[in-house]
């Protein structure tokens, strides 16, 4: 597991979980009032906290959790769709990442050997709290831990090169995920954006959603059953564009931080 600090200045809620290096082990820690404060056990299945606080500046940051499965959400903004050519969904297109794409704050995405375009997807995640399976939207919410930063990066010929996305979607890297986990925002009335090297590529607002969190965590619980860790991908807004070696990418959510990853080639 690859960890890497991150700068206290790129987590913008003010209570939140993580996910660090401390002694060799990975631990859950609490984000409150400027510290952190270590978990005995997983947040997941009732874990307490322990009387370890660690300094975030100090802190070596993994992804804040090992999801069994990423469920992404393709064409769920209205502007995206346009820019795409497509007509708005009737009902959510879901396709998966395999755990194997998930990386942390700080860490490289690696350009697969022979790629022709990989993109950045600036993505509000949904992090699920408990088993959930056939759960109406009125109850959804009840099974969301909280919410972070994601990058559905995608080699973009082979995802319309395929019949379906997995190829381009499921590289090694291909999911960066960050740097925290938090419920003190309202997902809906979010601003979020994507950059390169410092320059805004994406700029939108969950207000463009087609199909709201709740409605979303509904829809794939009917389908597959979503276990504790795991995270929704709720779609990416209109922007998205390619990135080479050398750039860094950065996924800006409000009221959650900035998920920062450099690319390089294989």
């Amino acid at each position: 597991m690859a960890a890497h600090p991150v700068d206290p200045k790129d987590i913008f809620a003010s209570k939140a979980i993580a996910r660090v290096m401390h002694n060799g082990e990975a631990r859950y820690a609490l984000l409150e009032k400027g510290g952190l404060k270590l978990y005995n056990g997983c947040v997941f299945s009732g874990a307490e906290l322990s009387d370890i606080c660690l300094d975030p500046a100090e802190a070596a940051f993994l992804a804040p959790t090992e999801p069994s499965k990423v469920v992404a959400v393709g064409l769920n903004y209205k502007a995206h769709a346009r820019e795409m050519n497509h007509p708005l969904p009737e009902e959510p297109l879901i396709f998966l990442k395999p755990s194997t794409t998930v990386i942390g704050p700080g860490q490289a995405v690696i350009r697969p050997r022979n790629a022709t375009r990989v993109d950045y997807e600036a993505e509000l995640g949904i992090v699920i709290s408990s088993l959930c399976s056939q759960v109406e939207p009125s109850r959804a919410l009840e099974y969301v831990l909280g919410y972070t930063c994601l990058n559905d990066v995608t080699e973009r010929n082979l995802q319309a090169k395929d019949i379906q996305f997995t190829r381009g979607k499921s590289f090694d890297t291909f999911c960066p995920l960050g740097p925290v986990i938090t419920k003190g925002i309202e997902p809906g009335e979010v601003y979020l954006r994507a950059l390169v090297d410092n320059e805004i590529r994406q700029d939108s607002h969950t207000s463009d959603l087609i199909f709201s969190v709740a409605q979303v965590v509904s829809f794939v619980s009917k389908v597959m059953t979503l276990l504790p860790g795991d995270v929704i991908a709720t779609g990416t807004p209109a922007g998205v564009g390619p990135v080479v070696a050398g750039q860094e990418m950065t996924i800006e959510i409000e009221g959650v931080g900035r998920l920062k990853n450099p690319v390089i080639d294989a």
